[in-house]
């Protein structure tokens, strides 16, 4: 029976035909699908080679829904049609292919029983493919118009709790080294005080791996109010953060039920902070090399001498 779901726009642009770029939107809109179209999305991650020689209503079939709720799949994640969507796997599935080796199924979760060479591989391997499918996903043009938005404010603002707080900390210790008047707020009372000094030509960058941490989206949608720029870091284009933002920055990393708030999300996140940073110090670069230099001078002389320092054990 055809999934009564209304339409909704695609989670990303179609523009990013790379065969690694088709996976990774499919893995990030996943949070957002309707069941029926999640069960779609589930069944082509499973074996992408094998989806791609299904006719349409061979993959229903498969997914337990109809070709109708296929189409509205291929429209979530930003393909035109099913031919598309099948090229789209096909090239993805040669991709891996070309990569080599024996690898865990992206997303597969630790059980009772791995060996710890399994447990090394899996993890390795999701946190690779998630640092590989965030940068086949970002958007690059976002990306440019939230390093100028960042490289020319009076304040940024970061917010964030729990686990996305050390991201946001890592941003504000970047910003802070190379002379950006920069705030962390992981306290949701603190972080609206702040928000009452925003306007405009200010930043305020909200970090959620769901995108729905509602001490993460108030005070963002309070710094919209004050009429400063918003950026959104998270791991659901379709959440209340990204609604909320001006400008959407994505990851993609499939956390599993074990390792919920695991270190995949904040790798995806850290190496997208990294870009952000970098391409605002570029904009300064030879302040930027004379503040970091200063900066780290002063932590360089805390340094124990050489000389003092012990020498290694004999044997």
């Amino acid at each position: 029976m055809a999934s009564q779901e209304p339409p909704r726009a695609p989670a990303q642009q179609a523009e990013d035909a790379s065969p690694a770029g088709t996976l990774a939107r499919i893995r990030t809109a996943l949070p957002s699908l309707a069941p029926s179209e999640r069960r779609v999305a589930e069944a082509v991650l499973a074996d992408p080679a094998q989806a791609a020689e299904l006719s349409i209503s061979a993959l229903g079939g498969r997914a337990d829904t109809s070709v109708a709720t296929v189409m509205r799949f291929c429209r979530a994640i930003g393909i035109a049609n099913y031919p598309q969507l099948r090229l789209a796997l096909a090239a993805a599935a040669a991709r891996e292919h070309a990569l080599g080796g024996e690898r865990p199924a992206p997303g597969t979760d630790i059980s009772a029983t791995d060996s710890l060479d399994e447990i090394v591989s899996k993890i390795i391997y999701n946190e690779v493919r998630a640092l590989e499918d965030s940068g086949a996903g970002l958007d690059v043009e976002v990306l440019g118009r939230a390093v100028d938005a960042v490289a020319g404010a009076r304040r940024i603002d970061i917010f964030g709790v729990g686990a996305s707080a050390f991201v946001g900390q890592d941003l504000h210790q970047k910003l802070h080294r190379i002379g950006h008047m920069a705030f962390i707020w992981t306290d949701r009372h603190a972080a609206l005080t702040a928000t009452a000094l925003l306007g405009p030509g200010d930043v305020a960058v909200a970090v959620s791996h769901s995108g729905e941490t509602e001490d993460t989206v108030e005070p963002l949608q309070a710094a919209a109010e004050r009429g400063a720029t918003t950026i959104a870091l998270t791991n659901s284009p379709r959440s209340t953060l990204a609604d909320s933002a001006d400008l959407v920055l994505t990851t993609c990393a499939r956390e599993t039920p074990f390792r919920s708030g695991a270190t995949v999300s904040r790798i995806a996140q850290l190496a997208v902070i990294d870009c952000l940073f970098v391409g605002v110090a570029q904009r300064s670069f030879d302040a930027t090399t004379a503040a970091l230099e200063k900066t780290y001078g002063a932590v360089q002389r805390r340094r124990r001498p050489q000389s003092q320092r012990r020498a290694p054990a004999e044997g």
